[in-house]
């Protein structure tokens, strides 16, 4: 299949929720009103104008130390204030802080009600934009029921394995599979939070606007539909997604993402509110500049051999990709919204199977192996943290 790409607009449509299976927190109601498909402080237009000091199109990526051995299933992380680094377990539903310096572990706790099988488990974490007032920790897990989103308060003074309060959830609904349960959560220059989710191997849900599955979903800390999104009362924020697995916002504030394809093309999209995809009805680019699908072109494609792309990080003029199947950490130079040159690949099969690459602050990235995920071949020390300088 062959995706095109034309100017379309979610018609503005109220979405309705399935119930969750617990009474952690209501189901979003109201809060928003119609508004331009442009999202204060959501992010640029992809049209907006190249930068002027774009980055070369040959870079570098150097591994300067192992932060951490031995950790089990690693998926999310969260950069905390000052450096350290928060990681969920996909498959134990813990919650580990690693030192940024010396890779001391401390046990937060467990997510309660995480309920993990095939790709499900405990996912994506965030923590909040204002964490240094509300000490607020994020999760997107899986329960028996559904994928969620709940916060929890994280007390670093009290005993470790006893620092994490009741979750409280403020999202709930996403449907959840053994496959494409999505995950990746993050906090954008708005302070809205940002969830991509999967459509769980049932394709119809990435075109049903209705549906929570396959979209790009943006809502307020409190998991309300933020104010500017395409749809009054809607979270969705996009639509047309197999399983959105990297969010990234790059210096002017555009939304990346990268998303799995299912038998030739990957992909990674620069977001627009209330754009198309495309999945299931098309997969990759456009042929010969064929127009009139209405669907939003990707910037780049892979050959799913090459990537299966998981978590992405914006550093240096480029978005970074982690690899699964791909086993390698691509880099993609950006000039605005148009590629400065190729690809360009790094660690090819030296670590295995790569999940989540973070910006370390400092021009860095701290970037996380998944070889214990059940579809890697773990070696000794996996899995691991890395820290690689890059250009």
């Amino acid at each position: 299949m062959q995706r095109r790409s034309q100017t379309a607009v979610l018609a503005a449509a109220s979405l309705l929720l399935a119930a969750g299976c617990s009474s952690g927190g209501a189901q979003p109601q109201g809060g928003a009103s119609s508004a331009p498909a442009t999202s204060p402080g959501a992010g640029a237009s992809p049209s907006a104008t190249p930068s002027s000091t774009a980055p070369p199109a040959k870079g570098s990526a150097k591994v300067t130390g192992i932060l951490v051995s031995g950790l089990k299933s690693p998926w999310g992380v969260a950069v905390l204030p000052g450096g350290d680094l928060l990681v969920a377990s996909r498959d134990t539903g813990k919650i580990v802080r690693v030192a940024a310096h010396g890779g001391k572990i401390t046990e937060l706790g467990s997510v309660p009600g995480v309920d993990p099988g095939g790709e499900g488990g405990l996912l994506g974490i965030a923590v909040s934009s204002t964490f240094g007032a509300d000490h607020q920790v994020y999760a997107y897990f899986t329960t028996a029921s559904d994928n969620r989103i709940a916060r929890m308060n994280y007390d670093e003074k009290r005993p470790p394995g006893n620092q994490l309060g009741a979750p409280d959830t403020v999202f709930k609904g996403i449907p959840k599979g053994q496959i494409h349960n999505g995950g990746r959560i993050a906090f954008g220059p708005d302070k809205m939070l940002y969830a991509g989710t999967g459509e769980t191997g049932d394709t119809g849900l990435a075109q049903d606007k209705k549906s929570l599955g396959g979209k790009i979903l943006r809502m307020t800390p409190d998991g309300e539909p933020a104010h500017g999104n395409p749809g009054a009362d809607s979270v969705v924020y996009d639509y047309g997604h197999r399983n959105v697995q990297g969010l990234a916002w790059d210096d002017d504030k555009r939304l990346w993402a990268s998303e799995f394809g299912q038998d030739t093309w990957d992909e990674l999209n620069v977001i627009e509110p209330g754009r198309n995809y495309g999945w299931p009805k098309a997969e990759g680019k456009a042929k010969g500049g064929a127009a009139g699908s209405g669907f939003m072109d990707p910037v780049e494609v892979w050959k799913t051999a090459d990537a299966s792309p998981s978590g992405i990080a914006y550093a240096k003029g480029s978005v970074w990709m982690a690899s699964l199947r791909g086993e390698r950490l691509w880099r993609i130079p950006l000039n605005g919204t148009k590629p400065v040159a190729a690809p360009q690949a790094f660690l090819k099969g030296t670590y295995g199977r790569l999940r989540t690459v973070v910006a370390a602050g400092d021009g860095a990235l701290w970037l996380v192996t998944s070889n214990t995920d059940g579809r890697g071949t773990p070696h000794k020390g996996d899995d691991r943290i890395l820290r690689l300088q890059v250009s």
